[in-house]
């Protein structure tokens, strides 16, 4: 049975919704309270058993990762290309091997970590596992919607995705969050993926794979989803962890 043991970080984004200041600092070193937003990600990780980081980044943007103290390998995102693109980057680096990979700018805060909810599916049923979670639709136009089978409490079959769709065109009311556990498979469909607007997109993979009768699952993740990928939602997650941190200092006082 193949065993999550590596992830893959892509980390290459020039941060073009945040300029100039990503220009100065990597938006992956900004803080989220007191941590760096990118320490969630890896806290995560290593807490769901990962043992080795693969970063992928791109000329100029290497130095932010001495800054994390985790085993990593880097290979380099020359052109900016798509999401499905940068993870296609890591794919000797692998080995042929089932992986994870996280985005940055998804954080979830959960009792049991995101990742280690798709390895409990993935280590059942030896597919590709995608994360969700529940939207209102009034967001439904923002996000990549999926149409499901469901399997079991929280899990799913996926059998399309809809990139962005309108309130009264959406599938269901999943929405796909920047974690996932892909196989060897994936890799060969993102080099075959039909590009969108000049990108390879991992959600165009995954297409192609349930048009060829391949399983794609997904799981409905417990926590809360916090995101990082835009300025309003930035502050927004920020703004979060803030609070809680100052809720945590003034009960340390009153101890």
């Amino acid at each position: 049975m193949a065993k999550i043991s590596k992830v893959i970080v892509p980390a290459a984004g020039k941060g073009t919704r945040f300029l100039p200041f990503s220009q100065i600092i990597a938006k992956e070193l900004w803080p989220l309270a007191d941590k760096p937003a990118l320490q969630y990600i890896i806290t995560e990780a290593v807490n769901s058993g990962i043992k080795e980081f693969i970063f992928v980044t791109r000329p100029g943007k290497e130095m932010f990762l001495d800054y994390f103290n985790v085993p990593f390998s880097q290979v380099e995102q020359k052109k900016q290309l798509g999401d499905g693109h940068a993870v296609l980057q890591a794919e000797k680096m692998v080995k042929k091997e089932a992986t994870a990979v996280l985005f940055g700018d998804d954080i979830v805060e959960s009792k049991k970590p995101a990742l280690s909810q798709l390895i409990k599916v993935f280590n059942k049923y030896q597919k590709p596992v995608v994360a969700l979670y529940r939207l209102p639709k009034e967001k439904f136009p923002s996000y990549g919607m999926v149409r499901v089978e469901k399997i079991s409490k929280r899990v799913y079959k996926i059998k399309d995705i809809v990139e962005k769709p309108s309130i009264e065109k959406a599938p269901s009311d999943l929405a796909i969050v920047g974690k996932y556990i892909i196989t060897p498979a994936v890799f060969n469909f993102l080099k075959k993926s039909p590009k969108v607007r000049g990108e390879i997109r991992l959600a165009g993979a995954f297409k192609e794979m349930i048009k060829k009768g391949e399983a794609i699952y997904g799981c409905e993740i417990e926590g809360k989803w916090l995101e990082c990928g835009n300025i309003p939602s930035y502050l927004k997650s920020n703004l979060y962890f803030i609070k809680k941190y100052l809720a945590g200092m003034a009960e340390q006082k009153t101890r």
